[in-house]
């Protein structure tokens, strides 16, 4: 496994907090997030990059982009935050049935939109990914090997 890919609808709020705690737990991937109906250009939401700071985890960087068949070919698995987004990328683009997977599947829970809404909703969505993508990081660890950095 080289690739993770994180997919929501906007590309600047649950995708980009899942980006960033897989990137952070997973430094040996290519880690990255798009959005099926992103909000092309647009940083993080400025709610998501405070939340993921006070974590150490900086989202400041990230700029919004267009989920495509190029970025599905390339990642070896496809975190959705809900089934509905599941469903979208196997219409749309059908090589991907088999590697597409909910953040929370393990809780077998949807991840819910925070856009326009309060800290707290934000707080609520990031706890459900941190649960996830730390279940996701765990079993990704045991099938893949960091490599050695140099002492």
């Amino acid at each position: 496994m080289k690739s993770v890919l994180t997919v929501c609808i906007g590309n600047i709020c649950r995708s980009p907090m899942a980006e960033g705690i897989l990137a952070a737990g997973l430094p040996h991937l290519r880690v990255v997030s798009a959005g099926t109906g992103a909000l092309v250009g647009r940083s993080a939401d400025a709610t998501a990059q405070k939340l993921m700071q006070g974590r150490g985890i900086d989202i400041s960087g990230h700029v919004a982009q267009q989920v495509n068949q190029l970025l599905c070919r390339q990642a070896d698995l496809i975190l959705v935050m809900d089934m509905a987004q599941r469903r979208h990328l196997e219409s749309a683009y059908p090589f991907v049935r088999g590697k597409v997977f909910r953040i929370a599947e393990a809780a077998k829970q949807d991840v819910p939109d925070p856009y326009k809404q309060d800290e707290a909703a934000f707080e609520h969505a990031l706890a459900l990914i941190d649960v996830g993508a730390r279940t996701w990081i765990d079993r990704i660890l045991k099938i893949t090997k960091p490599e050695q950095q140099p002492t």
